[in-house]
């Protein structure tokens, strides 16, 4: 009887979320009511609560809810490879989905390129009296096409939301391994001191933590161009004439000189040389970004590499109790873009308007208060914090007093402080001057390149990393160094230029075949170097 009694009041103990939940929380959705198809690398808090909003905000204005159906089939990578052979496969030129929701705009260009989404209105915009799609082209006056050197829309797809990149690092665990300053760029996670102790997340399996090392590479580039005299006017001004010369990559029109070009290559290989450091003081490559933040705030690493929005959250959720900080995120002052996180409507979309407003509801303050307010505020999402970065130009300071006053509004209800210079996101894109030609045309094979060079190889990377630190650091050791930081030179030199067309000239599987057993050798000659010192 006892135990009968034990196992009834477990059953009433995990019923009674059911029995009390809020009537407020059941759809209002009913068999014949629209439904949108969405597909989505997003988590599910972020799914939750724009299905909701949408189906809310579509019964405020049109009369009747709406189902959001979500596909859900893992990250970016596997949608694109989805919706490509769905298109291959479709006599009727559709996948049978409404909106691709998420991703980087570097997946969504590709999809725009194979005519895989559709434009939302002709070159210039849609006219007037367009209605919907006239509605949704007003709500991006305000908001830059281009920022920083990213992308932020298109006549295509539209940035929902911002992302940037940095670095979550554990305070205790810090301390513990001696590090009195906490690190703040990104070579400083290249620090000795921190081997084995870097979370990283695994380049090919997350578009955006791959957009993460490109930062990394990007910034060195920066960095050796203005080392060289170059500045930021300068680099413009070549960019544009480079541009127009359309010109083969690496050849420099007459007016440039071949010195600015030789920076860039050089500080291309700087940034490799960086990633592959940090990678030597990997404790793991993880599939999920998410893990990432997690353990850092576990202890379980002492720091790693984020993306803002993950490290953000996991900052707020692991504070101790007394309010002490157990993690903290920062992103680097000029060492990252700030990118956006489109949505498109497919091709042959089932329900083409229904999509429409979907962005319209998206891009709108009702969608846009989803990505910062706090739950249960007006207008924020109902169960989660997610913790992004909204686009849209109100929740930011601005120089226009109407605008300030609408930040300040907005203010009172979000997770983090908006006007923060180390938080707004328009402020970061201001300090960061992304240059596509650097490194986006190498933005598939950095991933290869790191794969091969830190994830197949990293058992003799981290080796040789360890024995160098033995023998008394990377200054002790030189000659150890060399080998370790050395570059293929199958199925030809590695160089800034070879680089771009390397994986058309071999097989994928073949080049990093090469590469990895390259690296390995070159690891077991910089371990032995260092051992007989």
């Amino acid at each position: 009887m006892k135990n009968l009694l034990v196992v009834l009041a477990a059953v009433i103990v995990v019923a009674l979320p059911f029995i009390f939940s809020r009537q407020s929380e059941r759809s209002a959705w009913r068999p014949g009511h629209p439904v949108l198809v969405a597909i989505s690398p997003h988590n599910e808090a972020i799914r939750q609560e724009f299905g909701a909003g949408f189906s809310a905000w579509h019964q405020a204005h049109y009369g009747v809810p709406v189902k959001v159906d979500w596909r859900v089939i893992g990250g970016t990578t596997e949608i694109m490879r989805y919706l490509v052979s769905q298109y291959a496969g479709s006599t009727q030129a559709s996948s049978g989905i409404d909106v691709f929701f998420g991703g980087g705009t570097f997946d969504h260009g590709r999809a725009a390129a194979q005519g895989i989404t559709v434009p939302l209105w002709k070159p210039g915009g849609p006219d007037a009296d367009a209605g919907e799609a006239a509605i949704l082209y007003a709500l991006l006056k305000d908001i830059p096409q281009e920022a920083g050197g990213e992308t932020w829309w298109t006549d295509v797809y539209l940035g929902t939301v911002l992302s940037t990149f940095g670095i979550c690092y554990n305070p205790d665990r810090l301390r513990d391994l001696g590090v009195a300053s906490p690190p703040r760029v990104w070579r400083d996670l290249a620090d000795p001191r921190y081997f084995g102790q870097i979370g990283v997340t695994d380049p090919t399996k997350s578009g955006s933590v791959a957009k993460a090392f490109e930062m990394i590479i990007q910034e060195q580039c920066s960095q050796a161009v203005a080392s060289a005299g170059f500045d930021a006017e300068k680099v413009r001004a070549f960019e544009r004439q480079i541009a127009a010369a359309g010109l083969p990559p690496g050849v420099m029109p007459e007016g440039v000189p071949a010195a600015y070009q030789m920076a860039v290559a050089h500080g291309w290989i700087r940034g490799v040389n960086l990633v592959r450091l940090i990678g030597a003081n990997a404790r793991y490559f993880t599939d999920g970004a998410g893990k990432v933040p997690i353990d850092v705030g576990d202890g379980i690493a002492a720091a790693g590499i984020a993306i803002d929005f993950y490290g953000r959250f996991q900052a707020e959720s692991a504070k101790a109790p007394d309010g002490t900080a157990r993690l903290v995120y920062v992103t680097p002052r000029g060492g990252s873009s700030v990118s956006a996180d489109p949505i498109s409507i497919l091709r042959g979309a089932p329900h083409p308007d229904l999509a429409l407003r979907f962005l319209i509801y998206a891009m709108s303050p009702d969608g846009q208060k989803l990505w910062n307010y706090r739950p249960g505020t007006p207008g924020g999402p109902r169960r989660f914090a997610l913790c992004r970065l909204p686009i849209g130009r109100t929740f930011y300071p601005s120089s226009d007093p109407a605008g300030q006053a609408a930040c300040e509004a907005h203010r009172a209800y979000t997770t983090d402080d908006l006007t923060d210079p180390d938080v707004d996101a328009y402020a970061l894109a201001a300090r960061f001057a992304y240059q596509p030609r650097w490194t986006g045309r190498h933005f598939g094979m950095q991933r290869d390149l790191v794969r091969a060079m830190c994830l197949d190889s990293g058992d003799e990377l981290r080796a040789a990393w360890r024995a160098i630190g033995d023998a008394g650091g990377p200054e002790a050791a030189p000659e150890a160094m060399a080998l370790l930081l050395r570059l293929p030179d199958r199925p030809e030199p590695l160089t800034w230029a070879s680089a771009i067309g390397t994986t058309g000239k071999l097989r994928r599987e073949e080049v990093l075949r090469l590469w990895t057993a390259f690296f390995r050798q070159s690891y077991r000659e910089a371990e032995a170097r260092a051992r007989k010192r």
